[in-house]
């Protein structure tokens, strides 16, 4: 089942280390690529759409607890708008030197809900020319056995600084609700860097390819726009207000907004996603609700966004009231900012050295399009975060699947370049 994974080839780096330039690299980790890919085809068969982490939650936290790593259970609860209850993994490995950074490796363990259009067991985990099928192969399961694999390899490396690992729930759903509770508990509050192993090329803002690092990411802010017309009488609509029309016009002009350019992150957008209003036969809609994607660069704030729909409306003239607001969120501190790190930051000198050393090629270096955990990380915890994980193809659809030979190149990498950032 793993003949796809093919032997590595030479891992020696060169001496110039970024920040230890000590270290010895013959003895930086290696993983196991016949033992990293059976791991993931485990996890692949094991179905967890978010909000149903379960079965995957004790799949992991067991995985750790065999290898002596301590895992523990950290608690994620969100009773008012989605009634969840699950659970994050977190294990750490201990440096031996207090003053040293702390290293964060954070990987999501769910899906999104399991697309119908496959034509095979969504969950197989069937390996084919170098790659892996099934729902999350690639979004982020290839990513979350890479970390792992990385992060016991770890275990047996003497490190200055302190490794933690994150295994977290609904990275796909709604809100972000596992990295938002690291956040919120501090479990993430003594690290100084971190590293996410989504799929990068896929969803990056130019075409790019493996081995790359994505340095930061585009953010987002929902728009939930109420409108408030007049009824009237179908057979006399002038005598009313379309809140319905109204809500459409207003939709046209945000997905003509000017939005904001940045020298990496590109420019921002914005789409229109649902205009919810009407349903008594002759009657004119009096209310409508209009749902709005906007992303944003780096010196877009929220207050932004909400300044530029509200111009829009008063531009557009319309007769309706309109409430311009944003998505109900568990807390007002949930929302994916956009963030940049510093390519000279240490952690980016480290992956880039490491990337040379296990693939033998200079990393493309990009940036995200969409919005993941890396933003609750890069601009909520002020972490510099940088995205390095396998690519694949499908990702949120049937066929998806992941080049097994990148997941254990990024297992590699991320173990590498953990030993020369942490010492």
């Amino acid at each position: 089942m793993t003949d796809d994974a093919t032997p590595r080839g030479d891992r020696s780096g060169d001496s110039d280390l970024n920040p230890d330039t000590s270290l010895d690299l013959d003895a930086a980790p290696r993983v196991d690529p016949d033992e990293t890919i059976d791991l993931l085809q485990e996890l692949v068969r094991i179905p967890s759409p978010y909000f149903e982490e379960a079965e995957i939650s004790e799949f992991v936290y067991d995985w750790l607890d065999a290898r002596g790593h301590d895992p523990e259970y950290h608690h994620v609860s969100e009773p008012d708008i989605t009634e969840y209850e699950g659970d994050n993994v977190v294990a750490r490995l201990e440096g031996s030197d207090p003053d040293a950074p702390t290293l964060l490796l954070n990987a999501h363990m769910d899906t999104v809900k399991l697309v119908e259009d496959w034509d095979e067991d969504p969950c197989s985990g069937r390996i084919e020319d170098g790659k892996l099928y099934g729902q999350g192969a690639c979004d982020m399961k290839g990513g979350l056995a890479a970390v792992m694999v990385a992060f016991d390899a770890l275990a047996d490396c003497d490190l200055a600084g302190d490794v933690l690992l994150t295994a977290v729930v609904d990275e796909e759903g709604p809100y972000g609700l596992g990295t938002d509770r690291l956040i919120r508990d501090g479990v993430v509050a003594d690290c100084d860097a971190a590293i996410v192993t989504e799929p990068g090329p896929i969803l990056a803002q130019e075409d790019i390819e493996n081995p790359a690092l994505l340095l930061g990411a585009r953010g987002r802010y929902f728009y939930d726009i109420d409108v408030r017309g007049q009824a009237a009488h179908g057979s006399k609509p002038e005598t009313g207000v379309n809140a319905v029309v109204e809500a459409g016009r207003l939709a046209a002009a945000l997905d003509d907004l000017d939005v904001g350019d940045h020298p990496k992150l590109g420019s921002g957008s914005t789409c229109p996603l649902k205009i919810e209003g009407g349903s008594q036969t002759l009657s004119v809609p009096e209310r409508a609700r209009l749902m709005v994607d906007r992303h944003v660069v780096v010196g877009e704030t929220l207050e932004d966004a909400r300044a530029d729909a509200e111009r829009a409306v008063e531009e557009l003239g319309l007769e309706s009231e309109v409430d311009v607001g944003f998505r109900e969120s568990p807390d007002e501190g949930i929302r994916y900012g956009p963030y940049v790190t510093d390519d000279d930051h240490p952690l980016v000198s480290a992956l880039s050295d490491s990337t040379r050393a296990v693939s033998g090629v200079d990393p493309a270096y990009g940036y995200f399009s969409s919005v993941g955990d890396f933003n609750y990380l890069g601009d909520r915890a002020g972490l510099p975060t940088v995205i390095v994980g396998p690519d694949g193809e499908n990702i949120h659809a049937a066929g998806e699947f992941v080049f097994t030979d990148d997941v254990v190149d990024v297992a590699d990498i991320v173990a590498d370049a953990a030993v020369r950032f942490l010492g």
